[in-house]
């Protein structure tokens, strides 16, 4: 595997799921796969789990690893072709990515949407530089428009509580003081609609996302009516994709009132089939998810923070594997 972006990268998601569990179950037995190999982690934005977890997994395959934050101690650098740098800005990404490449040999980049242009965004114009210039392996640790290392962890979070064959999960907008990227809801679409799931998105009208991820998707504009009989409830915010209102790419909607309606609740989940309660964290309590949701014996946000180490894990391994 040389490029971790969309989930048909990863194959069979029966095998993939499968080898997740045999990394579980021992996480160091593959550190010869990265003895002397060095793994490049590039931050254009404040990471936690992702960091924490993508930095663990490197370490169970015996690798060497370099993090980066790009706004703190590096250089400013440029990212748009034809610009005169006579500004803040002292480095070209262009210069940039084959220098950092030849101390590495895979290379994990994040780097969120700056929402000054759909097009832009959705082109994902950074990451593909990266995978364009560097000649390496290269992973999204979270992008402009998805987030695949969460998303995978999400679904084995799902399959390890699973107690029918085949789920209802909901994908549920909830409220958010700010603008907040698609890149997770639109990535957890897209396993979802990969996975053996029944799969349900419920959000206000003008949030509608896009429809290379969203695909088949049953959408619900009554968040009620969406719960009824589920068995996972995944909770997230995200600004307007722009694809009803492209005027609106990026901001919020609704008035305050309005979005506080959404917040995930025991109003919510009291129509569920006893679902189990997911975020991909960190979460705004009592604006996404209410504090007695979150820390209910129903939550999986912890076991689903923990499993970002065995999707980074699973991931890796199959990038040392084709080198």
């Amino acid at each position: 595997m040389r490029i971790f972006q969309h989930v048909q990268d990863i194959g069979d998601l029966r095998v993939a799921l499968a080898e997740a569990q045999d990394v579980k179950r021992d996480r160091f037995r593959w550190q010869h796969l990265g003895k002397n190999k060095t793994a490049l982690l590039i931050f254009f934005n404040n990471s936690l789990r992702t960091r924490l977890s993508t930095q663990k997994a490197a370490m169970n395959l015996g690798m060497n690893v370099i993090v980066l934050d790009v706004n703190q101690g590096a250089w400013k650098l440029e990212t748009e072709r034809g610009v005169i740098m006579d500004g803040d800005k002292s480095e070209h990404l262009l210069e940039a990515i084959p220098v950092m490449a030849s101390y590495c040999d895979i290379i994990g980049v994040r780097s969120f949407a700056r929402f000054e242009s759909r097009e832009d965004d959705y082109e994902e114009r950074i990451l593909n530089q990266f995978i364009r210039y560097s000649g390496r392996p290269v992973f999204f640790m979270e992008s402009a428009t998805v987030h695949p290392l969460q998303a995978f962890a999400d679904l084995i979070t799902i399959e390890e509580h699973k107690t029918v064959a085949r789920p209802k999960v909901v994908l549920s907008w909830a409220p958010h003081p700010k603008a907040l990227p698609q890149a997770v809801p639109n990535s957890f679409a897209e396993w979802m609609l990969a996975a053996d799931v029944d799969f349900v998105v419920t959000h206000p009208e003008g949030y509608e996302l896009d429809p290379q991820f969203v695909g088949t998707a049953r959408v619900e504009y009554d968040q009620m009516r969406a719960f009824e009989g589920a068995d996972f409830v995944y909770a997230k915010n995200w600004s307007c994709p722009g694809v009803t209102r492209p005027d609106a790419y990026g901001t919020v909607l609704d008035d305050y009132h309005t979005m506080m309606q959404w917040t995930v609740s025991a109003r919510q989940m009291a129509v569920t089939h006893d679902a189990r309660f997911m975020h991909c964290l960190p979460v705004r309590r009592n604006m996404i998810v209410t504090d007695d949701v979150i820390e209910g014996q129903r939550s999986l946000v912890i076991p689903e923070a923990a499993n970002r180490e065995i999707s980074a894990q699973v991931v890796l391994k199959r990038m040392l594997e084709s080198l």
